[in-house]
């Protein structure tokens, strides 16, 4: 029972029962002379003194007993928690010998053994870092691969927790950000397919199957074609995991559609005009010569007129849709003219070209086969040895490409049959009629006044090229030690290292919960003890009222970069999303959560996270007696927030996240390993800051 209680309070108490046996020894020492000299005058004499020897005994022993508090409970804790933060946090540089400058030899010792250890360390990380140098090469060329994979690719747990993804499943997955490490699978798919292509899989027992899905996205409704693979299973007791490969199909799917009504579009209105074209020309047959022929003779031409139109309608149709049913790339002009300049002087010829920087829509390597094709044509038939290529932006949504030359203009049936013989050897259905069928246009030839001849194509599709948009990160994001973790469904009883983390802050008009609002909203996830570099979530808040000028000065937000921003509705039930399922951080999390749960009802979610605070985290490792603002804090665990992300809430959230992973081994060696021994420990120093669980 004794061994509960902190070093101070045992202190205390050695001291207290030290006075309470030194009255009680007084008293019974004055009430023992007061019989034996049996004088009843002299009692009180002795009440005086005893009284008076009582206040100095007490006096002295709460001197002796702050001194030894002050300068022996405070100076061992100091060195305990400075001797921990150096074996748990990793922290470098020499402890600091003042608190403990009266106890003797321990504070130097204490020194020489972190330093030691340090050097220590700091060796066997170079040793470890040499042979691990191969590794991390292959393991980032890995990363590399699998970031490139053009499917998006989604490992998760048997609970359908994600361990997981790459670049191209976060444009599946992602609603603004990306899936999260330890995410339900089902917060982004439904459900349904995924659970019975998983539970016929892994009935089945063979690690080898493979099954094909099709799910959809809960958001924007995206439809995926996936395949799905069970792993082996690892352990007994947990559930073996599944690797889940993922195409959009929503667009494939669409055309798909458009095509089929299209044709059945065909069938039935050309069938309806065909059948009574049939019923005209049948009747006309058996009696040319009848009376009102006249009237069938007109009635024919209109549906010969209405079916010609029909099918006019409908080959526009079809043309239009065409490039939708075969998606084409996206070619900048300037590419295209670079390869066909290159296959055109390969022939003897050359190239002038004028065109605008812009971004064409079509498949360039076809187009260049083509162009070249007719350029080996002209030069070989028409003795055509310099060209012209012209790309004519067009008011609409496509261009012109003009092929020109000098002399003879070219015959249609000559240029039909150049379209229909192969582009390239060895590949006779590779036509430049196909080309034009695969791009949905038509190549016709033109004279021009100058002397020039021409061939022009147009393109369905073109735009002016803008400034390249910054390189989207595909880096693959992964944890495989979730594979193995057994969930507890109590947080109360669950092991720091399995809980998932969200750590935020807000910046704000002022420092009154109850009337001023959040301008900025920052958060980063942490899983299985390190912080997921890619899981960040941050936007500013348009207050709905002027930023104070003395607000500015410390946060650098102003009403100009807060204009359009969303307002808090939009930005908490966004941060109520990215912060599900998880335990909430915040340096003096009153603070931040009461400007959050204000405004609950219009966010439309509640904040019933279990919420842990690095102030009181604080206090439980290094003692009320010290400093536990965020700079005190980071400056004692050895993290630096440089000075321009300070008081903006990414910078803060990320000093707070540094300042957590460092506290958690030290609480974890203090013996402080679930949630509730932590819960306990921080509700022990609630006079700092009122726990919010």
């Amino acid at each position: 029972m004794v061994e509960r209680l902190g070093l101070r309070l045992r202190i205390f108490l050695f001291f207290a029962a030290l006075a309470a046996g030194s009255l009680i020894a007084l008293g019974l020492g004055l009430f023992i002379g007061y019989r034996r000299l049996d004088i009843p005058e002299t009692l009180a004499a002795f009440i005086q003194g005893g009284v008076l020897a009582a206040f100095a005994i007490v006096a002295l022993l709460a001197w002796v007993w702050y001194l030894f508090d002050t300068h022996v409970a405070r100076a061992i804790e100091s060195v305990a928690a400075a001797i921990r933060a150096r074996a748990h946090a990793e922290i470098e540089g020499d402890i600091d010998r003042t608190p403990a400058r009266y106890l003797g030899d321990l504070a130097p010792a204490a020194a020489a053994v972190a330093r030691r250890l340090s050097e220590t360390r700091n060796a066997l990380a170079e040793s470890v870092a040499r042979e691990t140098t191969r590794l991390s090469a292959e393991k980032a060329r890995l990363e590399t691969l699998l970031a490139d994979v053009p499917v998006g690719v989604v490992l998760c747990t048997g609970e359908h927790e994600i361990v997981f993804y790459n670049g191209q499943a976060v444009d599946f997955l992602g609603t603004g950000q990306a899936p999260g490490l330890a995410r339900n699978l089902f917060d982004y798919l439904r459900d349904g397919p995924v659970r019975h292509a998983y539970r016929r899989l892994a009935e089945a027992g063979d690690p080898d199957a493979v099954t094909d899905l099709l799910c959809t996205t809960t958001g924007a409704a995206r439809v995926l074609a996936g395949r799905m693979r069970v792993l082996r299973r690892r352990e007994e007791s947990v559930a073996p995991g599944y690797v889940l490969t993922l195409r959009d199909v929503t667009a494939d799917l669409a055309a798909h559609g458009a095509r089929e009504a299209l044709l059945a579009e065909v069938f039935d209105r050309v069938r309806r005009l065909a059948a009574n074209l049939q019923t005209v020309v049948g009747v006309l047959s058996e009696d040319p010569d009848m009376r009102g022929a006249e009237d069938l003779n007109a009635a024919m031409l209109q549906e010969v007129q209405a079916l010609s139109a029909a099918i006019t309608d409908l080959a526009r149709r079809y043309d239009a849709g065409r490039t939708d049913w075969r998606p084409l790339g996206q070619t900048r002009s300037a590419d295209l003219i670079d390869s066909l300049r290159a296959r055109v002087e390969a022939l003897g010829a050359t190239l002038e070209t004028d065109s605008p920087d812009l971004i064409l829509r079509c498949d360039g390597f076809e187009m260049v086969g083509l162009l070249a094709a007719l350029a080996g044509r002209l030069a070989e038939e028409q003795e055509a040895g310099h060209f012209r290529m012209k790309i004519i932006e067009e008011d609409g949504p496509g261009a012109v490409l003009d092929l020109e030359w000098q002399g003879q203009p070219l015959g249609v049936a000559r240029l039909e049959r150049w379209l229909d013989a192969p582009l390239e050897v060895g590949m006779p259905e590779f036509t430049g009629r196909t080309v034009l069928h695969n791009h949905g246009t038509e190549i016709w030839p033109e004279a021009r006044a100058d002397g020039w001849s021409a061939l022009r194509m147009p393109i369905r599709e073109a735009r002016r090229a803008g400034r390249r948009p910054p390189p989207i990160s595909r880096a693959v994001v992964y944890d495989f030690e979730l594979l193995s973790k057994a969930r507890n469904a109590r947080v109360a009883d669950s092991r720091l290292e399995d809980l998932t983390y969200v750590v935020f802050d807000t910046e704000t008009t002022g420092l009154s919960p109850a009337s001023d609002e959040i301008v900025q909203i920052a958060g980063v996830r942490l899983v299985n003890g390190r912080r997921v570099e890619g899981e960040v979530f941050e936007t500013l808040v348009d207050p709905g009222r002027p930023i104070p000028p003395g607000s500015t000065e410390i946060h650098g937000i102003t009403d100009s970069m807060v204009k359009g921003a969303p307002s808090i509705a939009e930005a908490g039930a966004a941060f109520h999303r990215f912060a599900q399922g998880s335990v909430l951080i915040a340096h003096n999390a009153p603070f931040d959560m009461e400007f959050l749960r204000r405004h609950e009802a219009n966010i439309g979610a509640r904040f019933e996270h279990p919420v842990l605070d690095t102030v009181l985290l604080s206090a439980v490792i290094f003692g009320q007696q010290e400093a536990h603002s965020l700079d005190a804090l980071s400056a004692r665990l050895g993290i630096t927030i440089p000075e321009e992300a300070r008081h903006t809430a990414l910078g803060d959230t990320v000093a707070t996240a540094d300042a957590f992973l460092k506290l958690l081994p030290m609480l974890q060696a203090r013996g402080f390993v679930t949630f509730g021994d932590v819960l306990a420990q921080m509700r022990k120093h609630g006079r700092l800051l009122r726990d919010l669980n």
